[in-house]
């Protein structure tokens, strides 16, 4: 498995929109789904939603869909999350991973913060 590595995240205000990218670092992804995952102080990571990297469909938990959108660059090597409409509870350190059909998510990122001011 490749590195993974986060970036693009920030401040943004509440209403507004911010795109954070994970990139294969020195590499390219080579399993099947890669996934976006958050955590806030004092709770447990939550998963945010997932993509398969040869296909479609998307995937989303509930308090993000239609807010959030997942996309992937495959000439880049990238998968990028969207995030809008974004509201004070999205504040977290969001983090991607990879995993292969029927596995755990295993390689995981070192994580890119995330700050909804309102």
């Amino acid at each position: 498995q490749v590195p993974l590595v986060e970036s693009g995240g920030g401040l943004v205000q509440a209403g507004g929109s911010l795109r954070i990218s994970c990139a294969a670092s020195g590499g390219t992804f080579s399993t099947n789904f890669v996934g976006w995952f958050r955590q806030a102080p004092g709770r447990e990571r939550e998963f945010v939603g997932e993509i398969r990297w040869r296909d479609t469909p998307t995937v989303y938990t509930v308090s993000v869909k239609d807010r959030f959108t997942i996309s992937r660059d495959n000439a880049k090597n990238t998968v990028h999350l969207q995030l809008s409409d974004v509201i004070p509870e999205d504040t977290a350190t969001y983090y991607c991973a990879t995993r292969t059909t029927g596995n755990l998510y295993r390689t995981w990122g070192q994580g890119t913060q995330v700050t909804v001011s309102s």
